[in-house]
């Protein structure tokens, strides 16, 4: 709601076991113009460990997770903390995935500081950036909100007032 509000297009790196649970949140969010991306089946915390065929598994899993929910394929694969191996490169070539990670990181599952999460992200904002936010697992304010609700209206309003635009990834490279 906070994104159309701002009359923004962003791009969600789904986990694929979770967008099982929340099929019809997942459905909304390509309804309203948004893309859903391919960030693992599990989110494993070990998954830059994992071999040829356990990265395989997980991203092809998710793969047809997020296929079977949304109707569309995912295009990007983000890795869970941004970790790699060597292993990585050959499925994502055999997946047809682009990697993808960021330009500028605000920390908000674990800053619960507004101030400080806000200007990470100022810091980083630039044409062609991308910024890393989530929707879950968020650190919270003294007050119990997530640090990205208080954060993101004031990201949006800088955005705009230098002529930056938010897009998909996919818009952004097509």
């Amino acid at each position: 709601d906070l994104l159309d509000r701002h009359a923004v297009h962003a791009t969600f790196f789904c986990i694929g076991k979770k967008a099982a649970r929340y099929p019809d949140l997942c459905r909304e969010i390509v309804r309203r113009g948004h893309a859903v991306e391919n960030h693992s089946q599990h989110h494993r915390h070990y998954f830059a460990l994992l071999g040829y065929s356990g990265i395989m598994r997980e991203l092809q899993a998710a793969q047809d997770t997020l296929t079977a929910i949304t109707g569309q394929r995912a295009l990007f694969f983000r890795a869970p903390a941004g970790l790699r191996n060597p292993f990585l490169d050959p499925v994502l070539a055999r997946l047809g995935l682009q990697l993808a990670s960021w330009s500028a990181r605000g920390f908000d599952t674990r800053i619960g500081d507004v101030e400080r999460v806000r200007m990470r992200l100022l810091g980083g904002l630039r044409a062609g950036a991308i910024l890393l936010l989530h929707d879950g697992n968020a650190a919270r304010t003294p007050g119990g909100i997530p640090v990205i609700v208080e954060v993101l209206p004031t990201v949006l309003a800088a955005a705009r007032a230098v002529d930056l635009r938010f897009v998909t990834l996919r818009l952004a490279l097509s």
